[in-house]
């Protein structure tokens, strides 16, 4: 149950993987050498898995900030992000550019060594304690995992900036004026009792398209100052609803001629109509 054994026992199999691979001429036998790679990416995935359990462990406190995240693409957020990470720092060191430009990873490969380098000197630290003291994480322990962890989300934010366009604040910013107004919207419905929360609890798929209709009902006459506001130009709306600027005025300017019985009539045919 010990971190540090689990650690061990993950670093001996990707050292064994590696040693594998090293001992194959991929050119005789390149299925074999695809089996063993697809085994060297899991195990390295078991492996950065056990170390972020050490260090959530070891230095709770002290890992550097992962905030720029709310920055990246939805659809990067997966949960092996971090192997991902690993195998483009191996790529650039090996001089290997499969995602990004070549200036870019020729910028990018000193990060893209330091953190392997670093990642050597956790793996020798920690296989050491872990033989010795398999119960502490002395001074030397910390210090190595803190460098790393600093390394690794510095590497991993260059990394996804160079490869994507990464959010602005602003656009963070109009990003939770929507998820404000989505939220007053469903209190608002639940008052009004176009929803229950019974719908909600039991995730009734309707809602998918009920809540954005009231959203933006809300968004142009309840919150006309919010994320819908007309006021700006559509540079300044989030994505959600930029494209539709045009859509939007001519929904409001009708809504703007009903009276508050044939908007209600119209809210309710919203919470039912497909």
């Amino acid at each position: 149950p010990r971190l540090l054994s689990q650690f061990f026992f993950a670093d001996e199999r990707v050292s064994r993987v590696v040693a594998e691979i090293n001992g194959l001429d991929a050119e005789l036998d390149p299925q074999q050498y695809l089996v063993l790679l697809n085994q060297l990416h899991l195990s390295q995935a078991h492996l950065l898995a056990v170390l972020e359990r050490i260090m959530e462990e070891c230095i709770p406190t002290q890992r550097h900030s992962r905030d720029y995240l709310v920055k990246f693409p939805e659809e990067l957020l997966v949960d092996n992000l971090g192997n991902h990470m690993l195998f483009a720092a191996e790529c650039l060191l090996a001089g290997t550019f499969l995602e990004v430009e070549e200036s870019d990873g020729a910028q990018l490969r000193p990060r893209a060594r330091n953190l392997l380098c670093s990642l050597e000197l956790v793996r020798t630290v920690l296989r050491e304690q872990s033989l010795s003291q398999p119960n502490s994480y002395p001074e030397p322990v910390r210090a190595v995992l803190i460098q790393f962890d600093r390394l690794f989300a510095e590497f991993e934010l260059s990394y996804v900036s160079s490869l994507v366009a990464v959010k602005s604040p602003d656009e963070i910013y109009r990003q939770q004026e929507v998820i404000v107004l989505f939220c007053e919207t469903v209190e608002r419905a639940l008052h009004l009792g176009y929803l229950t929360q019974e719908m909600i609890d039991g995730y009734e798929p309707l809602l998918m398209f009920t809540i954005p209709r009231l959203a933006i009902i809300s968004g142009l006459l309840i919150y006309p100052e919010g994320p819908l506001s007309l006021e700006r130009s559509p540079e300044e709306m989030s994505r959600v609803f930029s494209p539709f600027y045009n859509l939007l005025k001519k929904i409001r300017d009708l809504l703007w001629v009903l009276s508050a019985e044939e908007l209600c009539l119209l809210e309710r045919s919203l919470c039912t109509a497909e």
